[in-house]
């Protein structure tokens, strides 16, 4: 005798609801909130009390207000530029990595020929710092298009030895003579430096992170080759069966993914810290990865998005003086992130019902 018993399965969804493009990401950041709010009143901290001092601490005066955005500005060029891979299924969790590499190439320039002019000490930055960024992402984008390696495990791996590579400069053949023993890099000149906003620390470098924010919508959204992009990721038969090259196109967009990281890495040090130095990136490269996913890969989205990531690390640093440690900040990042991905699940596929018959 058979019985019939309730499953459930999930099912693709066609098209994506209209509405889980602005309900994903509010919903990951409530949720995320809630998260953080009871892991603070476990711990003996008022929520609402917390999140008011990081957001007052953040955007609630001229000077949080412009920490926030030096924050934001190399955090949004590596989820610009993490974003125009993931538009294709690749999966570059280098941009960490990618950022040191422009950062390291670009104080080359500064270090080796301190006297050139400001016309062209900033352009010879820019252009190698992209260009160390492009091809860190290359070693791994060859692989990933001849053999098919999976390109998560080599880019993430990769961060680490870039990391390594600026520690080894800084704490040996670059070292400051007159730096009393700190793992930095002499100071560049002047002319290496991007211009700032007044007083501010807020550099030209957010000018970058705007130009290609709009260069990327167009590209991605009105040209013949973000088509392709888009198509290969969505369905790698259909884009070989039309003839394009996938091979090619894998090569390309991981080179520019990389190349917009390692921007990120010359603005830091052209912009912020004037030098090479240990322990140059808090983490701007994984923090990108989030902000990516809760802006849908929208570059416009991406630089809101990187603004507020921005604050809530200014606004972490800041919450230490009530007792409560900074890695709230990274605590309430991973929490969005888990929650994004558990959105899109739902996004992508519905839940449905059916019976099955089991023997008694």
């Amino acid at each position: 005798m058979k019985a019939l018993a309730r499953i459930f399965y999930l099912e693709r969804r066609l098209f994506p609801p209209a509405a889980s493009v602005f309900i994903t990401p509010a919903a990951s950041v409530f949720l995320s909130l809630v998260l953080g709010g009871i892991f603070l009143a476990i711990n003996g901290h008022d929520p609402q009390e917390i999140y008011l001092l990081m957001f007052s601490g953040a955007f609630g005066s001229s000077y949080g207000l412009s920490e926030t955005v030096v924050k934001a500005i190399p955090i949004a060029l590596c989820a610009l530029g993490v974003s125009i891979a993931f538009r294709m299924r690749l999966w570059n969790i280098g941009a960490e990595g990618q950022l040191y590499m422009g950062a390291f190439a670009a104080s080359w320039v500064p270090l080796t020929f301190p006297g050139l002019p400001a016309y062209i000490m900033i352009p010879a930055m820019i252009l190698l710092g992209m260009a160390a960024g492009g091809l860190w992402a290359i070693l791994t984008a060859i692989p990933r298009a001849c053999l098919g390696v999976n390109e998560v495990i080599t880019t993430l791996m990769l961060n680490y030895v870039a990391m390594l590579w600026v520690d080894y400069l800084v704490y040996g053949p670059w070292k400051d003579p007159d730096g009393f023993n700190f793992p930095l890099s002499a100071p560049f000149a002047g002319a290496a430096r991007l211009s700032t906003l007044g007083d501010s620390r807020v550099h030209s470098g957010i000018l970058f992170a705007l130009l290609i924010a709009v260069m990327l919508y167009i590209v991605m959204n009105r040209s013949r080759w973000g088509f392709e992009i888009r198509v290969i990721g969505e369905s790698p038969a259909a884009a070989r069966y039309a003839g394009m090259d996938i091979w090619r196109n894998i090569l390309l967009v991981m080179l520019l993914s990389g190349a917009v990281s390692g921007l990120a890495g010359m603005t830091e040090v052209s912009g912020i810290t004037g030098r090479l130095q240990h322990g140059l990136s808090p983490g701007y490269g994984y923090t990108a990865i989030i902000v990516a996913w809760l802006s849908k890969l929208n570059p416009f989205a991406i630089i809101f998005v990187a603004v507020l990531f921005g604050g809530l690390q200014v606004g972490g640093y800041l919450v230490q003086t009530s007792g409560v440690p900074a890695s709230v900040a990274t605590m309430l990042q991973g929490a969005i992130l888990f929650f994004v991905l558990g959105g899109e699940i739902f996004s992508r596929f519905r839940i449905r019902f059916a019976d099955r018959g089991v023997a008694r």
